[in-house]
């Protein structure tokens, strides 16, 4: 028993550098309401259950390792319910997802989590290096999301809707996160994405779904978009 101890005790002490729960501080944030379409031109769109890869994962052993100890009440303050957290203190970052979704490989990203049965509702990160130093460096919210739905997030075929921009400062590092729809001629999905700079890096957090889901799942994928935070590695 004793040796059973020691070996789960051991798996805790290794799984603590990869998941592990940060404190956050209360966001500044701005908030703008524009409402445009714009007509894209580049054939970047992604084919998501193709990209979709599943992994072996830990968060079982995680899952163990956090179960042999009890949780803190810092730990059940700064966790909304019906959420779990992600930190990676690797990589500089962390956000939270709901807590049935599972995590799984989506090509080209660090981390992302998905429902369970609905592929297409799903969060993952990326990131690039940079050097730039701040997310103002990209220049001013609506010229740098106008661009990126533009030229980047669509396809030709699609139109992009802008409902919702906002820039906050957490820690005094500042992100922009906005809420838009890709629409063509058969689907629709609507989504939340947040930019911010830092570590020599440009994170990129999108978080979205079916945009016939949209309303009803929109607030929970709010709170997902508004966690991204950044961390000093």
């Amino acid at each position: 028993m004793a040796v059973l101890l020691l070996s789960m005790c051991l798996a805790s002490i290794k799984l603590s550098n990869k998941f592990n729960v940060i404190s956050s501080s209360s966001p500044r944030s701005t908030s703008f309401s524009p409402r445009h379409s714009i007509t894209c031109s580049r054939d970047l769109s992604l084919d998501e259950d193709r990209n979709c890869e599943r992994r072996p994962l830990l968060l079982g052993a995680g899952a163990l390792a956090l179960s042999l100890f009890p949780a803190s009440s810092n730990f059940a303050e700064e966790i909304p319910e019906k959420y779990d957290s992600f930190v990676d203190k690797l990589d500089g970052y962390s956000y939270y997802y709901p807590s049935d979704w599972r995590e799984f490989d989506f090509r080209g990203h660090d981390s992302a989590f998905k429902d369970r049965y609905l592929q297409l509702q799903n969060v993952r990160v990326s990131f690039i290096p940079t050097n730039k130093t701040d997310v103002h460096d990209l220049g001013p919210l609506e010229e740098v999301v106008s661009h990126l739905l533009k030229h980047v997030y669509a396809a030709p075929t699609q139109m992009a809707t802008i409902f919702d921009m906002q820039e906050r400062t957490v820690d005094r590092k500042n992100y922009y996160t906005f809420e838009y729809a890709l629409t063509n001629r058969n689907f629709s999905r609507a989504a939340f994405a947040t930019l911010g700079i830092g570590n020599g890096r440009y994170y990129t957090l999108i978080v979205g779904a079916n945009e016939r889901r949209w309303r009803r799942v929109r607030n929970q994928l709010k709170v997902v978009a508004d966690s991204f935070k950044m961390l000093d590695i």
